[in-house]
């Protein structure tokens, strides 16, 4: 937007009451987050200060225990990432266990190289298979997504053991331990340590990632990619992205196996071990971080527990172990079905919803603004636009224009071709023929992140937000395409500055619609009407030059329509332009400037609603005899 300050606005009349709640709330329990913080880093130094005691505590076996539960933590971690929270099941991810795991250990012993060089060896290798995989299957939806998972998790094990190079089924041996200045870590203990700080190092990287500009974007894959475009996101890279880091934690998964165990062969690699692991997973929580040690904890000493007791209870250990695993974890599932972590939550998400919102660090620098055009300049020119579905003609040749400045009103009866034509503007769908210009541009056909980029925000008829993110996170995520801060900074934390220019304009965004002081509530819990005028704060976070609605006030109730009309005139006198779809025509007709009535996908009458009102041919279609 421009330089010029915004001017204050009102808080919507139903805002007014849950904000004065929610002030209370925070006036109630001073001090209560930064007490949560400061009690942060003391846990934080207990949970390292006991897993640096147990090497000198616990015997071998337990020891050799953990360090596997560290390894099949990084592997789990990458699938709460890449299944929790993208959406993507993936029953292969033992296969790229497996080709970090044979690259470190053929350039390790064949070669005569470092351990150490093998380590970006192994992650090199790892990462472009994963590049490669992916390009081939993130396109598949539905059971053909894991069905492919399936096939190449299968196929990469063959090749481990159908390979001269490799050993064959044999595998490779003797393969070097790792050392650190001269010291070897071939013993358990010297390398639980090494073991355990990577898994500490890949939970804070996924932990910095989830809370960042392209952590909002993953946790956002759920809600589908027509919401991640809309916001300027592609999905699709958004997904590949996700399934590469994954891939990547995998891979360091196997350069830690190949060393610590200094033999390779293709068992531990195949589809089974895969299936472990998404168990792992799952078991602790695939929605939570934590799940992922907790997974891995609890499936392997699971295992080794039945392994002692069975052969206490019966000759058919062997045989009765993965029926008493299996009825083990259904049971577990059933009681928990998300997992141990989710059983955890129960009882503390009360306690956390309790505590007053964190307040914002110091004013930054604003992110930067559009230079809107000048009041009344054509900004959204149609011209003769159609759209066909099969023979069914959807919108028939409409054309009309929308000035910079103005709420326009695109209405019509049931079945009229609104929201085609809307799907048509945002490029939701392909026209077949005609033209769309949006300031100068032909978007007709364009990707829908792109007009988004260019400053086309809209909100959707079924309200599409994260129920289980923040307000803030859900406003922030609309300011996506303003920004460009990727994994590897994210995860570094090398974002911090940007990110907090992001929260600033999120934090803005809400104060601008009345829910500033809700800022750190879940979304999921905010009534429909509150839900629809939080999407508009997310859209306006895109700094739009065109804010197209899709039919907001649909579910309102009357009191509810009227704070929205009047958060509508105070965006238009802002100087934002709006577009709105519905079928409310008392609504409408109150609170545009001109309206474009469409029937039977045709235009039907274009003017101020005075002169569409008193128009015959509106009245017959859309009011009947009503004056």
């Amino acid at each position: 937007m421009s330089s010029t300050p915004t001017p204050e606005v009102t808080r919507p009349a139903f805002h007014q009451a849950a904000a004065a709640s929610a002030s209370a709330s925070a006036a109630s329990a001073p001090g209560a987050p930064a007490q949560a913080r400061s009690r942060r880093p003391l846990w934080l130094g207990l949970v390292v200060a006991v897993f640096a005691l147990v090497p000198l505590l616990a015997g071998n076996f337990t020891v050799s225990l953990l360090n596997d539960i560290g390894i099949g933590a990084l592997v789990a971690l990458g699938l709460v990432l890449l299944t929790g929270i993208g959406g993507a099941t993936s029953f292969g991810q033992a296969a790229f266990v497996g080709i970090a795991a044979y690259a470190t250990a053929w350039l390790s012993t064949t070669q005569g190289l470092s351990p150490w060089i093998g380590l970006a060896f192994a992650l090199l290798l790892t990462g472009l298979s994963a590049l490669a995989i992916g390009l081939l299957t993130l396109r598949l939806g539905g059971h053909f997504l894991p069905l492919s998972t399936i096939a190449w998790g299968l196929s990469i094990a063959m090749l481990f053991g159908n390979v001269d190079a490799l050993g064959r089924h044999t595998g490779l041996s003797n393969i070097p331990p790792l050392t650190i200045g001269g010291l070897s870590l071939a013993d358990p203990r010297a390398i639980y340590y090494l073991i355990w700080a990577v898994v500490g190092l890949a939970c804070l990287f996924s932990h910095n990632l989830l809370q960042s500009r392209p952590g909002r974007a993953i946790r956002s894959l759920r809600g589908g990619s027509i919401l991640l475009a809309s916001v300027g996101a592609d999905a699709y890279r958004v997904r590949l992205t996700l399934f590469v880091t994954a891939a990547l934690l995998a891979g360091l998964a196997g350069w830690l196996y190949a060393h610590m165990n200094r033999f390779v062969s293709p068992s531990p690699f195949d589809v089974r071990a895969s299936i472990e692991y998404l168990l792992m997973a799952v078991a602790g929580g695939l929605g939570n971080l934590a799940g992922a040690l907790v997974g891995s904890a609890l499936v392997l000493i699971l295992k080794n527990g039945l392994q002692d007791v069975l052969p206490m209870l019966t000759q058919r250990a062997g045989q009765l172990e993965a029926v008493a695993f299996a009825t083990l974890f259904i049971l577990l599932l059933h009681f928990a079905r998300g997992g141990l972590m989710g059983f955890v939550r129960r009882f503390t998400r009360k306690r956390a919803a309790a505590l007053p919102p964190r307040e914002l660090s110091t004013p930054v620098a604003p992110l930067p603004h559009r230079k809107l055009p000048e009041h009344g300049t054509p900004i959204l020119s149609v011209t003769g636009a159609v759209k066909r579905f099969g023979g069914l003609v959807a919108v028939n040749d409409v054309s009309f224009e929308v000035k910079a400045g103005e709420i326009m009103g695109l209405i019509g009866p049931n079945g009229a071709g609104k929201s085609t034509m809307f799907n048509l503007l945002t490029c939701t769908l392909p026209m077949t023929a005609g033209q769309v210009r949006f300031l100068g541009h032909d978007i007709a056909g364009m990707p829908q992140r792109k007009v988004a980029r260019l400053g086309l925000a809209r909100t959707f008829q079924h309200v599409k937000l994260r129920p289980h993110m923040t307000l803030l996170d859900n406003v922030a995520l609309g300011a996506h395409s303003r920004t460009t801060s990727g994994v590897l900074k994210a995860g570094f934390r090398l974002d911090r500055a940007e990110e907090r220019q992001i929260l600033q304009e999120a934090q803005r965004q809400l104060e601008r619609i009345g829910l500033g002081e809700r800022a750190h509530e879940l979304a999921g819990s905010l009534p429909l009407g509150t839900q629809r005028i939080l999407e508009i704060a997310r859209a306006l976070a895109a700094d739009p030059v065109l804010l197209v609605l899709d039919e907001p006030a649909a579910g309102l109730r009357r009191k509810e329509k009227m704070a929205l009309g009047a958060l509508l005139r105070k965006l238009r006198e802002e100087g934002v332009t709006i577009l709105i779809v519905e079928h409310d025509m008392d609504f409408v007709m109150k609170l545009v400037d001109r309206l474009v009535v469409m029937n039977f996908g045709s235009k039907l009458v274009e003017g101020v609603p005075s002169a569409v009102r008193a128009d015959e041919r509106v009245q017959a279609a859309y009011l009947g005899s009503v004056v």
